[in-house]
């Protein structure tokens, strides 16, 4: 008998015997625990007549087969595997993986999650006891995605048809979406014991899943319980949940929940406006967009030095360098993957070099594979490999090379590039948010952006498209709104245009009462915009309320433009209470020179991949001095009640970033931490310049001004 079955068939029969109940001394007993697949046996298959590897188990497995297919099971209990990545399923596996697929009312799944191998455990338990015994209880702690993952639908609109009631205590811990407590602490995985992880990134959650009595197969309409425990450390909610169990009343702590159907039928509270679905989503407005740039070799294609990614380009295209030099010089340029020949690529690239080389050329010439500097370039040659300004992160604008042909480029959306002409406008957005809907999801850009613009994938939607007339030559000025039939029907009727539309889109998903108000819905499916009037655009006051609306994104777009100079805030004469935000200072009282400008303070290092990884850096939190208290003025409790110093190294720092300004996330980033990781010296390899200096400065007093304006327009502030 194997030694893990020997060892639990030991240790239960001692335990029987201190309680007086020991096992027949003939062996005719013996323990009730058996060595078996759970997901496997349930039913005769051909595979049994199979001779096992070994004999010993054949007995153990006739006998477990025996209690799946004649004992009543009541009762399913346990921790199922999280493997997002099981495989595919095989033999009794695959209809287990399958049965979740399909739909009667809700929405149809997305994704990939019903992969994950905790399904099958959940459908195993389900058809057990909701189809074969008919009564029961089954009790989970998994993976929390199902609760209201998209994939999950199906999933879900099944338990509420074939359960009586169910009980879902929600223990968070995820770590992968870096979630954090009510109280700002991070959350840990429930796993977690003196501080140490057993590598559970996910978040968890307790689900019981019961059936009454009365036949197998009938219909039901479950009822939903749900509560939180959300304690920052791992031992306050493993003891806030042992203390639940002394409750008289099992539904104590718990709030009765209405799963919504046009949401997917979520297992968790939801909050979304009474009008959510009578609004128009941004693809019902604008239907065209495209996801994200995506390189998957960062280092080598993106720089925020165009002459660093200049040499590296040039080296690449130098055929007097072998593959073996190039590969040492830049390992992430010649890493093959299953979709990237690394050796295969470069030889075509350099032979396309060559044969570009020998035909006369009219335009600048870049570096073998095209123009280099994409930053002003018309529609006329947009589509050409070279060099181009590149929207890497919030307030974050760096140097790309956009290879036309090949691989070289994971993603490089060959049908996004035509559109990325000057002077185009481009929000940015995701389907469903990954993170909270505290935090805005939504940059706008003019330049071409990565996937990761904003954490859980950008989906970029343009104000124009090039024009796709047959015979025009792709101009400037060929091109027509990205709208919708029934936008443009509404934008007509009130004189309105594409960018007006895009502007007030911007400046909804920016206003933090539409987010908090619309928390779940923005979780489950993609933004949907509120327009005065929609969809005839007739209402009284729908044109004033647009106006408002388009002015307040208007200004948000030029806060949100690294590139765009906004006066008060980042030029000419400042209003007071921004020219006392993030103020280069030393130590010493000295103004701040060439010879501070290293970033040594701890903000970022590499890690696998040559991936950068954040830092703790140096802060200091403190309290306003009375001058700042002066300048900040009436605006100070928005920008929060202290402030920090934020150095660069033990000399040099940026004095007086308010907490609000310190913390502030764009696209699941913290904006100006998240910058700072990439410009640790030991990263970028230089001291900062002073332009970069002020870039800082300036972000930091772009993010006040952002914060003002919308709190200007949700408490009614007077600044």
């Amino acid at each position: 008998m194997p030694a893990p079955f020997v060892v639990a068939h030991l240790q239960v029969g001692l335990t029987l015997q201190e309680l007086d109940a020991t096992l027949a001394v003939d062996s005719a007993e013996r323990v009730g625990v058996f060595l078996t697949n759970a997901l496997t046996g349930w039913e005769p298959t051909d595979e049994e007549k199979q001779v096992v590897a070994f004999p010993e188990l054949e007995e153990e497995r006739d006998r477990a087969n025996e209690v799946k297919r004649e004992r009543p099971i009541l009762v399913i209990l346990g921790n199922p595997p999280y493997n997002g990545f099981a495989g595919m399923a095989v033999d009794e596996e695959r209809e287990l993986s399958q049965s979740y697929r399909s739909t009667k009312h809700v929405r149809r799944p997305e994704g990939q999650g019903l992969n994950d191998l905790y399904v099958r455990f959940f459908r195993m338990a389900e058809r057990r006891i909701a189809e074969k015994t008919g009564q029961g209880v089954v009790c989970f702690i998994s993976n929390y995605s199902w609760l209201d993952g998209l994939s999950f639908t199906g999933m879900r609109e099944r338990y509420l048809q074939v359960f009586d009631s169910i009980r879902i205590d929600n223990l968070h811990g995820d770590r992968i979406i870096s979630e954090y407590a009510p109280d700002g602490r991070t959350s840990e995985t429930v796993f977690a014991i003196l501080g140490q992880s057993p590598g559970i990134r996910i978040g968890t959650n307790i689900s019981m899943l019961c059936r009454s009595g009365g036949g197998a197969g009938n219909a039901r309409d479950a009822t939903v319980m749900y509560r939180d425990f959300e304690h920052a450390k791992a031992v306050e909610r493993r003891g806030a949940l042992l203390k639940s169990l002394e409750a008289d009343d099992l539904n104590a702590g718990y709030s009765l929940l209405e799963p919504h159907l046009k949401l997917g039928l979520p297992f968790k509270p939801m909050a979304v406006s009474d009008g959510w679905f009578d609004w128009p989503s941004l693809p019902d407005l604008f239907p065209v967009s495209f996801p994200g740039v995506k390189t998957s070799r960062d280092p080598f294609l993106v720089d925020i030095d165009k002459d660093r990614l200049e040499a590296r380009i040039a080296d690449y295209f130098n055929d007097a360098l072998s593959h073996e030099e190039i590969a040492r010089r830049y390992p992430a340029a010649m890493n093959s993957t299953a979709r990237f020949d690394a050796r295969k690529v470069r030889a075509g690239l350099l032979e396309r070099g060559r044969l570009d080389a020998d035909e006369p050329n009219e335009s600048e010439a870049g570096d073998a594979g095209g123009r280099v500097d994409g930053a002003d370039r018309t529609t006329a040659d947009v589509t050409e490999s070279g060099l181009i300004r590149f929207a890497y992160r919030p307030f974050d604008n760096r140097w790309l090379y956009w290879e036309k042909d090949t691989k070289l480029l994971d993603e490089k959306r060959a049908q996004y590039r035509p559109h990325a002409f000057k002077g185009n406008l481009w929000l940015s957005a995701a389907q469903h948010l990954r993170k909270g809907a505290d935090q805005p999801q939504t940059c706008l850009t003019e330049r071409m952006a990565s996937l990761h613009l904003i954490e859980r994938g950008a989906n970029m939607f343009p104000a124009w498209l090039q024009d796709d007339g047959v015979g025009r030559l792709g101009g400037a000025d060929d091109k027509r709104p990205n709208l919708s039939a029934a936008a443009e029907k509404y934008l007509a009727s009130a004189g309105l245009t594409v960018e007006d539309l895009l502007h007030h889109a911007l400046a909804v998903l920016h206003d933090p009462a539409y987010r908090e108000a619309n928390a779940g819905a923005l979780r489950m499916e993609w933004p949907r915009i509120p327009l005065p009037g929609w969809p005839d655009g007739q209402a009284t006051g729908a044109a004033e309320a647009f106006a408002a609306t388009t002015a307040r994104g208007r200004e948000l777009a030029s806060l949100l433009d690294s590139d765009t100079p906004v006066p008060g805030v980042t030029q000419g004469d400042l209003r007071p209470e921004i020219a006392a935000v993030a103020v280069p200072a030393t130590t010493d009282g000295r103004n701040m020179a060439p010879e501070d400008f290293a970033v040594t303070a701890g903000w970022g290092r590499y890690g696998p991949g040559q991936a950068v990884m954040p830092g703790t850096g140096r802060v200091r939190e403190r309290d306003y001095t009375s001058e700042e208290r002066v300048a900040l003025g009436v605006t100070r409790p928005l920008l929060g009640e202290t402030t920090f110093d934020i150095y660069l190294n033990d000399r040099a720092f940026w004095r007086n970033v308010p907490t609000a300004v310190w913390n502030y996330k764009l696209g699941g980033y913290q904006v100006l931490k998240k910058w700072l990781s990439y410009r640790e010296q030991s990263v970028l390899g230089r001291p900062l310049t002073n332009k970069e200096v002020e870039h800082f400065t300036h972000t930091a007093r772009r993010i006040a001004a952002i914060l003002l304006v919308q709190t200007n327009r949700n408490e009614g502030v007077q600044l």
